[in-house]
């Protein structure tokens, strides 16, 4: 018993125990969830459309060796060489057998010069990865796109912790999944898998952010910390899956995803306890009056073309790379760095600022600096050349992001009830069909028309979507809840979570849930 009577006394369980209802830990939660669930998302980005062509390649040469028409003499030898690996694969055959031994590569085998003839070119089989890949990425954000509208209401009859808590379930599964799939299709089943755990967690996340920091300013302060987490998981993941995949193996990265998923999931059974249903008191605005709403759309509209354009050059910029670049495999995830740097730095800068500037004008910028960056993109010549788009484009998604995801609880406070799970899960809409439709219409214009087109139209889309958010600037609203959204001594009710169950603070609030800082 003195042994469990030390556990109960531990710093951080005693720390946990006390700060239940804080906001703080709640963003906490929300900022790992969103971390974990945007290092899966992109963790996969380098080592997919290279790991595919490594099976096609496989598959190819099994059908060469075991071809009936090819006759070979006993116990001949020919040497295969692998365009990643950079190895040489002696096969011998005979009449009894055949055996493939990887070998070191030799004089014969050196390793591939950039732009050599042997370098991957645009064959057959190298624009179908373009449509593959694209199908497979967006398989998650079409599941996402499909699951959210129940989401969201689900949120406002049961409460924010049992979806959040059932995203990460979902997430765990996924990743098991990934790192031991070895096939096509049981990839393309963890990817739309994931989707449906991606929807519980980024609609009751923000919900409950948005339903806890009911002051504008401090709600968009805490909705960019959150981004945050979506940004390190972006900054993260791509390259950390290709220096992973190209120096430990494709199981090694989702097996330490799927242990970090496992504090989390932990974090979560101790603070929200998500066994208990907790409704909202009120009942929300229905979806569908949310989506009729033009000053919703135009806010979903940005969010939506301006992460498409990263959305497109995931599954096709790794493609371009290996064709015009004879990129390695760490190569691959490492290009997406210095956008990934950009957008954590936007969210964080922004979350703040864009209150102070006018979100309005701050989205304004972001789409147009969108559209010019992945103008640049196809100018590249090598992997150096794409730091500068690539950091435009990801700060000015940035910019978007943490402008828009606050004013869809801003609009929601605005013009209807402030119940926030049904906009959000219409934000998440938003920002899944700029990754479903990327990668999957993205890969077909680029095997059809070419990479650079392909960048060519999203800027473009980009730039002229940028004047409707000057709409944004004065939403109208229904008076009185204009006179209070503009009478800041007015305490609004917050919502906390605690293990007595859902309660409400208004003017007696605790001093410490006041501060954000």
């Amino acid at each position: 018993m003195g042994g469990l009577d030390a556990l109960r006394e531990f710093h951080l369980i005693k720390w946990l125990r006390e700060e239940r209802q804080s906001r703080k830990l709640i963003l906490f939660i929300v900022f790992v969830a969103l971390l974990l669930d945007n290092m899966l998302l992109t963790v996969v980005v380098p080592i997919i459309p290279s790991y595919l062509y490594t099976l096609d390649e496989s598959t190819d040469v099994a059908l060469r060796n075991t071809s009936p028409s090819r006759q070979e003499p006993p116990g001949s030898f020919h040497t295969i060489v692998s365009l990643y690996d950079q190895t040489a694969r002696v096969t011998s055959s005979n009449s009894t057998s055949r055996s493939t031994d990887l070998v070191p590569p030799t004089r014969s085998a050196a390793p591939l010069p950039q732009n050599s003839s042997e370098c991957p070119q645009a064959g057959s089989r190298l624009l179908n990865e373009n449509v593959k890949v694209g199908m497979l990425f967006a398989s998650k954000a079409t599941v996402q796109l499909i699951t959210n509208p129940f989401i969201g209401p689900l949120t406002n009859r049961i409460g924010y912790q049992l979806p959040i808590f059932a995203g990460f379930c979902i997430m765990f599964v996924s990743t098991i999944m990934f790192a031991f799939s070895s096939s096509y299709s049981l990839l393309f089943l963890a990817r739309s898998f994931q989707g449906v755990g991606s929807s519980c967690s980024s609609v009751a996340g923000m919900g409950m952010l948005a339903s806890v920091y009911t002051d504008d300013e401090e709600r968009g302060h805490a909705i960019g910390v959150a981004l945050g987490g979506l940004a390190l998981g972006v900054l993260v993941g791509p390259p950390f899956g290709s220096v992973m995949y190209d120096f430990v193996g494709k199981t090694a990265p989702f097996l330490i995803l799927a242990f970090l998923a496992m504090f989390d999931g932990a974090l979560q059974l101790f603070v929200l306890q998500p066994t208990k249903v907790e409704p909202e008191s009120q009942k929300g605005t229905p979806l569908l009056t949310l989506m009729k709403d033009p000053y919703i759309i135009i806010a979903a509209g940005a969010i939506c073309f301006g992460n498409m354009a990263i959305a497109m050059l995931e599954p096709t910029l790794p493609i371009w790379m290996m064709e015009t670049m004879c990129a390695r495999k760490w190569q691959l995830g490492v290009a997406f760095l210095p956008a990934s740097i950009s957008y954590l730095i936007g969210t964080n800068i922004f979350g703040t600022l864009a209150h102070k500037m006018g979100r309005w004008l701050c989205a304004l910028i972001g789409m147009v600096v969108v559209g010019f960056s992945i103008l640049c993109v196809p100018f590249a010549k090598d992997i150096y050349g794409l730091i500068l788009p690539n950091f435009g484009v990801g700060f000015a998604i940035g910019m978007v992001d943490s402008s828009m995801m606050p004013i869809m609880g801003y609009l929601v406070d605005l013009r209807h009830v402030s119940v926030y799970g049904s906009v959000y899960a219409i934000a998440d809409v938003a920002f899944c069909m700029g990754f479903a439709l990327g990668p999957s219409i993205g890969g077909s214009v680029a095997e059809s028309i070419g990479f650079p087109w392909l960048m060519t139209i999203i800027g473009v889309i980009d730039i002229f979507f940028a004047p409707l958010c000057i709409f944004l600037r004065n939403p109208p609203g229904q008076e009185e809840k204009i006179a209070i959204l503009m009478d800041s001594s007015c305490s609004m009710k917050t919502r906390s979570y605690s293990t007595q169950g859902a309660h409400y603070q208004g003017e007696s609030m605790d001093p410490e849930y006041d501060d954000y800082d």
